[in-house]
């Protein structure tokens, strides 16, 4: 059985607009269900990889 919350969180005015253009959703309800499902599911965002990554990144764009 899965159990649903709710969930908030404080965000400045130009982050939520960032997030809704990156998310490409109109409302926020749906960019924050985007961005959080995108992050659980994303091999990048692995706190342990994550500035490895970054770094293996920045190697092969040069």
């Amino acid at each position: 059985m899965v159990r649903i919350l709710h969930a908030q969180t404080v965000l400045t005015d130009e982050d939520l607009r960032r997030l809704k253009k990156k998310t490409g959703e109109d409302s926020t309800k749906e960019a924050l269900s985007t961005a959080v499902q995108h992050y659980l599911e994303c091999e990048s965002t692995e706190v342990g990889e994550l500035w490895q990554r970054r770094l293996e990144r920045l190697v092969e764009t040069k």
